[in-house]
């Protein structure tokens, strides 16, 4: 599985959760933005590239926001580039925490496992 499938199922795992909270605002993995993709993506490669708690993804994810322009802003607005993640992660709800732990077992259970060494 590749960096880009894990972060479909990890999208689609959110959504799921999303949608048992009564928020229907994820779209579906085909119909997200580009922009949505390239992030789920991007904390995958973050996930398997080291060891990281749900805090850290979660700081790691608003980093990458606040460099592309996000902001605070009470709903998720993607023309203005506002969400309302755009906290501290002891300031999200824990509703929200939860997708931080979700995307972390996700992308931990897809790790590709290291190549065989079959020379030593």
């Amino acid at each position: 599985m590749n960096a880009a499938q894990a972060a479909r199922v990890a999208h689609m795992v959110n959504r799921a959760y999303c949608v048992g909270l009564g928020d229907h605002s994820q779209p579906r993995w085909e119909e997200a933005p580009e922009w949505q993709r390239a992030s789920a993506i991007a904390g995958i490669h973050a996930h398997w590239a080291r060891e990281m708690t749900p805090e850290q993804s979660h700081e790691a994810w608003m980093a990458a926001k606040q460099a592309e322009g996000w902001v605070y802003g009470d709903t998720k607005d993607p023309e203005r580039k506002e969400h309302p993640c755009m906290v501290p992660y002891d300031a999200l709800p824990q509703a929200m925490q939860v997708k931080d732990y979700l995307f972390r077992a996700v992308a931990n259970a897809l790790k590709p496992e290291a190549p065989l060494d079959y020379d030593n």
